[in-house]
């Protein structure tokens, strides 16, 4: 059994790959996009549901059984659908009983699924919506929506292009399954530990060195695997331990990686595959997504790397010895064959406008030849390598595709009760009376609706319930979209569930809700920027160059000062009184001169309060009892 789950675990991410390829188009067959999401669907719930090896050893014989009937009937269901619907979709008004026989079975097969692999709330959630569906009718005021019959429901979820088999099972069934098994095999092929040496090559010689390479690593790897917790368990297991011992507390070790590690997902060109999820939601070219992602990506990481640098400085935390790192030109002639997957991806993306889920299969492609012909440290790939990674990442995206196509329901039962319109209007008149209220209320909705949930799947349903309130209120529609994943995402490392920041506690041995609070500091610029370019879309490259060059400059300066004032160094220790001169000052710095009316004069207004705090700095040199202890390796 546990040879026939792997088996189907591969079977989904050669079916992602035929789908990428064009294969059946060059085969001259003609399939329905929903044809394929249903075989993918199928081959999912067979591999959710398949027991593991485990069950059969404790005996659990009547779960074993269970776990089989549900695995054949989720896939002879699927299989159904994939071959009988170019028959079912025309005549699912007229002849509706196929469609809502496969939707019965179908519907709570998704929904055990999903609790197995999301837990209770987001099960809860989807629940809640199925039974909204049928009582929509009687729903309160703005929110009511129109009647519709359980069987009309079940068949409209089970074969409308707007329902299960939306563009949500779309995106995670091909984009991300293609991005997971690029992740995989590039960390197989050696890529993982090249960059890892790579960041501990450029970044060790500095004070503070550990952590700068704790975050340069899980920024490379967070943007390729979408998965904070998967991000934090690969590289936290080596970074963390090694902050720790150059002198970060076990708090500040696992909130640098978990700040870091969520972060990826804010950087192109990969952002976490929800960047491709946004541009098809947006109707818009990815590069434009991947751009309006730039600046607020490297301003949230340059924020990491001042503050560690400045904790680094301020407990004494030196440079690691020469002795213990690698040559940065001996990792790049050794690894830099792994640069190549990356150019051919982004010269796909950018320069030939390829489809996403293409442009990582031929970067795959790549990868895997390099592998054969080149290796990074001791290891080689092997077939049985490359078989582990692909079962590895079949298992990891039946989750993802799963959450995919229950969102996809979530949308369905939105548009044939017409709720969506409903609550856009209900957000839409608390913004009548302040957008910054309105902001206020989708940013705290964005961070409980994502409590514990993987950041694909909270925004697959905010960009549902609470994007279109926002779009209706002025906002771009981008400038929406990106405000709720960036909440969205922070929910991973916000109290009280923050899974990513708990996950690191766990591997520091540190207390997990100090682990969190610490984490929300350090990540502090991604709750303040969705604010500032929602008023302000110059950062997010959008508007005059000169204006776009003006706010990130200032946006820099904003973000030096305000982590100074948090950690309480700037070349000293700083007073009580110095640190509010240096957020204020920064605060002044961080607004673009756009964002309000008088945006301009608090920028100069910030101008007094930075002079102030330079010329303390300058004249004050040291502070009797706040004397920072001394370190002599270079600053970063």
């Amino acid at each position: 059994m546990h040879m026939m789950k792997n088996a189907v675990a591969v079977l989904i991410v050669a079916g992602a790959l035929v789908w990428a390829l064009d294969v059946l188009q060059l085969l001259s067959l003609s399939v329905y996009k929903e044809q394929y999401m249903s075989f993918a669907l199928g081959f999912t719930l067979a591999v959710i549901y398949l027991p593991a090896e485990a069950d059969a050893q404790t005996g659990r014989t009547l779960g074993w059984w269970a776990g089989i009937i549900a695995a054949t009937a989720g896939f002879l269901t699927c299989g159904y659908l994939a071959v009988m619907y170019p028959v079912l979709l025309p005549t699912m008004i007229v002849k509706p009983v196929p469609a809502i026989i496969c939707g019965t079975i179908l519907i709570p097969l998704l929904v055990e699924a999903l609790r197995r692999v999301a837990g209770l709330t987001l099960c809860l959630i989807l629940v809640t919506f199925l039974i909204i569906g049928v009582f929509a009718h009687y729903l309160p005021g703005y929110l009511e929506g129109r009647q519709v019959s359980p069987g009309r429901l079940i068949s409209y979820l089970t074969i409308d292009p707007n329902g299960i088999l939306g563009l949500p099972l779309l995106v995670t069934s091909t984009i991300v399954v293609s991005f997971v098994v690029f992740g995989n095999i590039l960390n197989v092929a050696g890529g993982g530990a090249f960059f890892t040496d790579l960041a501990l090559a450029a970044m060790g010689r500095f004070r503070g060195g550990t952590a700068k390479i704790a975050i340069a690593a899980s920024a490379l790897f967070g943007s390729v695997s979408g998965s904070a917790i998967a991000n934090v368990a690969s590289t936290g297991v080596i970074t963390i331990p090694m902050m720790k011992k150059s002198g970060y507390s076990p708090s500040e070790a696992s909130a640098i990686e978990a700040s870091a590690s969520t972060g990826g997902q804010l950087l192109p060109p990969v952002m976490g595959a929800v960047a491709f999820l946004m541009a098809e939601f947006l109707n818009v070219p990815y590069a434009e997504v991947a751009l309006a992602a730039l600046i607020p990506g490297l301003l949230y990481y340059t924020c990491l790397f001042i503050q560690a640098d400045l904790l680094a400085a301020r407990n004494g935390i030196l440079a690691l010895k020469r002795a213990e790192l690698p040559r940065a030109t001996t990792v790049l002639v050794k690894g830099g064959h792994y640069i190549l997957p990356f150019a051919v991806l982004v010269t796909g993306l950018f320069k030939y406008n390829l489809e996403a889920e293409r442009a990582v299969a031929y970067a795959t492609a790549v990868t895997l030849v390099l592998g054969v012909f080149r290796r990074y440290g001791p290891s080689r790939m092997t077939l049985r390598g490359v078989f582990t990674a692909l079962v590895v990442a079949g298992t990891t995206v039946a989750d993802i595709i799963v959450i995919g196509a229950c969102a996809g329901a979530i949308i369905g039962v939105l548009n044939i009760t017409a709720v969506s319109f409903g609550i856009t209007l209900q957000l839409v008149s608390i913004g009548e009376s302040s957008l910054f209220l309105l902001l206020i209320t989708a940013a705290v909705l964005s961070i409980i609706m994502g409590m514990g949930l993987p950041t694909l799947g909270v925004y697959l349903l905010l960009a549902t319930l609470t994007a279109p309130s926002l779009v209706e209120l002025g906002l771009t529609p981008i400038s929406a979209h990106m405000f709720i994943f960036f909440f969205g995402m922070m929910s991973l490392i916000t109290p009280p569930i923050a899974v990513a920041a708990f996950a690191a506690a766990n591997i520091g041995g540190a207390p997990p809700m100090k682990v969190g609070w610490k984490a929300v500091q350090f990540s502090w610029p991604a709750f303040i920027l969705p604010f500032l370019f929602v008023y302000s879309p110059s950062l997010l490259m959008i508007g005059e160059p000169w204006r776009i060059a003006v706010a990130a400059l200032t946006a820099v300066l904003g973000v030096a000062l305000i982590s100074s004032g948090l950690v309480g160094y700037a070349t000293r220790r700083l007073l009580g009184w110095e640190r509010v001169i240096a957020a204020l000052a920064g605060a002044c710095f961080l607004l673009p001169h756009d964002a309000a009316t008088y945006g301009a004069w608090i920028n100069l207004a910030g101008i007094p309060l930075l002079a102030v705090f330079a010329l303390r700095l300058i004249f004050v040199r040291e502070i009797p009892g706040l004397a920072a202890d001394g370190n002599t390796a270079n600053p970063v």
